[in-house]
């Protein structure tokens, strides 16, 4: 059994990497948690996964922009 908002995650996830895509940003690991979409309480998690220097700068560069910093 999975999580009832299993299609609700997995649409947010591609939300979100559409989003960081037009900013050039690509989260090799950004996906669902896999334990969290088994269990029947709760929303999944998203796991942002890990990331390299130059994707961490782009990710902290495109966060202050759309702050406005």
């Amino acid at each position: 059994m999975t999580s009832p908002f299993s299609h609700e995650a997995t649409t947010e996830v591609a939300e979100l990497q559409a989003a960081l895509k037009a900013h050039g940003i690509t989260l090799p690991s950004l996906g669902l948690d896999l334990p969290s979409v088994v269990q029947t309480y709760g929303a999944p998690l998203v796991e942002l996964g890990n990331c390299n220097l130059d994707t961490a700068r782009a990710l902290t560069a495109a966060l202050r922009k759309a702050a406005g910093r």
